[in-house]
């Protein structure tokens, strides 16, 4: 029987030949992830069914991102919970204030591989699904099961393919192709379905471009987002892992198959509008809109490819008075990498503000947000209302490249075509 990506790598994980679309299956954990926002309600959930060892503490990993450091007593509170409970249970993959965000930590530290099943207690887990992962958010009481029992169930997936072709043009990036998609099918356009990005235009791209367009599957409703292994991916895995793993490709005639062409050939620098992910523009229709604060970096757009691409743009020039602008690498490497290319020196010299590697403003809960009446042009993955502060500020979304030059102008600017 034909099958999916998705449905392959299931049927692998629930001890199965094959399985169909709508099924439930048992599958087997391969990495289970939380961090210090979502890790404590995990451990309360743990704590009630009478758990008092994890099933592998080899495959838990636990980075701290969201409140680092801690800026409340209950954040500190949270991290000592979770410091004990690693001492505790023997955990090994523990990522402490120091490292990053956990979407790009669980990667970067070759915790994510091929024909696995990644669950995280976040919903852009998704994210690992670049590396040819089945990977997903779930709640955080499902973890404490998976904690306890190394498996969940899940109901297999249809799959939306997303064949993209066409050579991007100059200034545009995956963060555009992933805006019009969504713009395209609609924040529920994906409901639980596997999002696939396939065609020549992806397999030309780097880890940290498809990185961007599985983190934003969950933006249109999708369970996983994931681009098939290829030489790429063993690329970025050939000094972040010694294991094995298996590289499954889909079947094109799998009864579940929706596949949906795209050509990017002409497509222009997006921006999603406020209050929803799917409301999507091309930039140079917006550029009315003036803005309060730019942030550059997040789970979506805080590698250091992203960083090279603001610096570009910003290299001896002035961010505009009264525009805030945070630089946020993703990671601690990234940072370090940044540091050496003397990226760091681009964006102080311009007038940003270089934070910590961690999420940042985007979950509204830590640094960076912004007041009523104010706008937010970011990076990150969504623009909900309160997203990043106050419910009467406004967010946009867009790429480094427009997110730079707009901090340059005061108001939302498409990159010039040369």
């Amino acid at each position: 029987m034909s099958m999916t990506i998705a449905e392959k790598i299931l049927a692998k994980a629930s001890g199965k030949d094959k399985v169909e679309a709508g099924e439930i299956v048992m599958a087997d954990i391969d990495i289970a992830m939380v961090h210090d926002l979502t890790g404590p309600l995990t451990l309360q959930a743990l704590e009630q069914i009478n758990t008092d060892k994890v099933w592998d503490p080899e495959k838990i990993v636990i980075p701290f991102d969201h409140q680092v450091p801690a800026d409340t007593l209950d954040a500190a509170k949270n991290h000592q919970m979770l410091r004990e409970f690693v001492k505790e249970q023997g955990i090994t993959n523990f990522y402490d204030v120091y490292e990053g965000v956990c979407h790009q930590v669980v990667p970067e530290k070759g915790h994510a591989l091929p024909g696995t099943v990644i669950v995280g207690s976040d919903s852009h887990t998704c994210t690992n699904g670049a590396l040819g992962a089945f990977a997903t958010g779930i709640g955080s009481t499902d973890m404490a099961m998976v904690f306890a029992t190394g498996q969940l169930w899940f109901k297999v997936p249809e799959t939306n393919r997303f064949n993209i072709t066409g050579k991007l043009q100059e200034n545009v990036t995956s963060k555009d192709v992933i805006l019009n998609i969504i713009g395209q099918v609609g924040q529920d356009g994906s409901t639980y379905k596997s999002c696939e990005y396939a065609g020549e235009t992806i397999q030309e791209m780097e880890m940290s471009d498809r990185m961007v367009l599985s983190n934003m599957a969950i933006e249109m409703g999708g369970k996983t987002g994931i681009v098939e292994p290829d030489k790429v991916t063993d690329e970025y895995l050939k000094n972040r892992t010694n294991k094995s793993y298996t590289k499954f490709t889909t079947d094109l005639d799998a009864p579940s198959l929706n596949t949906i062409d795209i050509d990017v050939s002409d497509l222009e620098p997006q921006v999603a509008c406020p209050n929803y992910v799917d409301n999507v523009k091309p930039a140079s229709e917006v550029e009315d809109v003036e803005i309060d604060q730019v942030f550059i970096g997040s789970c979506t757009n805080g590698r250091l490819k992203d960083l090279e691409q603001a610096a570009r743009v910003l290299k001896g020039n002035k961010i505009k008075d009264g525009v805030r602008t945070l630089v946020i690498p993703a990671s601690r490497t990234i940072y370090q990498q940044a540091l050496k290319e003397g990226l760091m020196d681009i964006f102080v010299e311009a007038g940003a503000l270089v934070c910590n590697p961690c999420c940042g403003p985007c979950l509204g809960g830590h640094i960076g947000l912004i007041g009523d009446g104010e706008v937010s042009l970011s990076t990150s993955n969504r623009n909900f209302k309160g997203r990043q502060g106050s419910p009467e500020g406004k967010v946009y979304l867009s790429s480094p490249i427009v997110a730079a030059e707009s901090a340059l102008t005061g108001h939302i600017t498409a990159p010039e075509k040369k």
